[in-house]
């Protein structure tokens, strides 16, 4: 992999807020402080062993503030935006015989102040958007219209995100609260069912964490999130693709009650919604987005038997720090790369291209950084035909899908691996640098402050 901050004017130098793939096209969808949204034609530098590129195709021209949040729906046929001022935009792609090209469809109007985050349904028909306005609003996308609201944050909600099995919803805010709504359906007439998101948990504490020094439970708790002070807009949280477990970044750890806060990333099992079943943590600065790759992979097998997810494949994804990247798989608790000195100001979104080849980043410093993976590089793409063999092999998994999974198998957390090492990126000095990482579990309550390689623990 190769990567790196490409220097080209993005948007007028200003801060560049959000950004996505398109999946039919594999266009990059960007939007910042100047209002505008801006579409590019990213392109391959392996041959000349340079970094990817990207070129301005076209500019979308509507918002009158800066754009916070874009996103494409699932089938590539729509585009939501959210800015400033509670402008709510969704734009249409027009396939003619001339050309393709993306135009204005309709607004929604409700929230009063910025909206900050927004996520498709998997079947596209609805949108759920956080705002600054302390709320959750789920819109059906067909009516233009407000569906359900959701309400219960005490402040800014910087992130939302939709299980892809459509049982759940859930939202993070600067309140220090995670909050995962379920869906109770509500019976309608002709039959058909009315979709109704309950709150059924909500994560804002808990107990210290044990140490061989430490290990009895301790009745004092600590918060999970950091308070209102964290100095980004954004805390994007995401469902892994199979629907699986849940990533929330904005995490904070103590290992005592008087030790430094320890910044993470937490993983929540679908089995178990009520707390996080494991953390990431070894970052200098607090975590503010997350994002899956869109690609299943099969298993490497070299850790399979001590993998922290019973999983029948592996799931790729990327934690974004204010000031680095760091990329996972679910057959490690360490990372496959991280990536440093990225840019001079915070970074404010991720996006995977939908063939996994690029993963880009945006940031306040006016620039996006783009990573290329070469082939094959993150793992061989979980075929139809692994699936089949690991729904012969796995009890109780049912086969899933890269986008669309009818069902997941319940993720379980082994005991934590023996230390391994973790490739280091230099973006600048292009080097490589080997860095070994050993297990928390085993670590000394007064030297887990200390800045060195933290690796992730299963919380039990």
């Amino acid at each position: 992999m190769k990567g790196g901050t490409v220097q080209i004017n993005w948007h007028d130098c200003q801060p560049v807020l959000t950004l996505d793939f398109h999946s039919p096209t594999g266009l990059l969808a960007t939007g910042g402080n100047d209002h505008d949204i801006k579409l590019w034609v990213i392109t391959s530098g392996e041959s000349q062993k340079k970094l990817p590129a990207a070129s301005y195709q076209s500019s979308l021209v509507y918002h009158s503030s800066a754009v916070n949040v874009l996103r494409f729906s699932p089938s590539g046929e729509l585009l939501a935006s959210g800015a400033d001022g509670g402008e709510l935009v969704l734009w249409k792609f027009h396939v003619t015989d001339d050309a393709k090209s993306w135009k204005f469809l309709k607004t929604f109007i409700f929230h009063r102040k910025d909206v900050l985050d927004l996520q498709w349904s998997a079947d596209g028909a609805y949108l759920i958007s956080g705002s600054v306005d302390n709320s959750c609003i789920i819109w059906d996308v067909n009516k233009g219209s407000v569906h359900q609201i959701l309400d219960a944050h005490l402040h800014y909600v910087q992130g939302v995100t939709w299980d892809p099995l459509g049982h759940y919803v859930a939202s993070l805010s600067s309140d220090r609260t995670c909050r995962v709504y379920a869906n109770k359906p509500q019976p309608r007439h002709k039959g058909h069912e009315k979709i109704n998101y309950v709150c059924q948990h909500v994560l804002t504490k808990a107990e210290l964490l044990q140490t061989l020094d430490n290990p009895k439970p301790s009745s004092a708790k600590t918060h999970l999130f950091h308070d209102e002070t964290l100095p980004s807009f954004f805390r994007r949280l995401q469902w892994s693709p199979d629907g699986s477990f849940l990533l929330v970044p904005a995490g904070m750890q103590k290992y005592s009650s008087s030790s430094d806060t320890v910044n993470t990333a937490y993983i929540i099992s679908r089995k178990d919604l009520s707390r996080p079943a494991v953390l990431l943590p070894g970052a200098n600065k607090p975590t503010v987005a997350v994002r899956f790759c869109p690609i299943l992979f099969c298993l490497r097998g070299s850790n399979s038997a001590a993998g922290s997810f019973k999983l029948p494949y592996r799931v790729v994804f990327a934690v974004a720090t204010l000031d680095s990247l760091y990329i996972y798989d679910t057959e490690s608790l360490v990372p496959i790369a991280i990536f440093a000195g990225l840019h001079y100001a915070a970074v404010t979104d991720i996006a995977w291209s939908p063939n996994a080849k690029y993963l880009a980043l945006s940031s306040r410093d006016g620039y996006c950084t783009l990573i290329e993976f070469e082939n094959d590089e993150l793992g061989l793409p979980f075929s139809s035909l692994a699936r089949e063999e690991a729904k012969r092999t796995t009890e109780g998994i049912t086969k899933p899908t890269n986008m669309k999974p009818e069902s997941v198998d319940n993720m379980e957390i082994d005991k934590v691996e023996a230390p391994k090492t973790v490739e280091k990126t230099d973006t600048e000095a292009g080097k490589a640098e080997q860095v070994v990482s050993a297990p928390t579990l085993k670590a000394d309550a007064s030297k887990a402050p200390r800045k060195k390689r933290i690796t992730p623990v299963a919380i039990i």
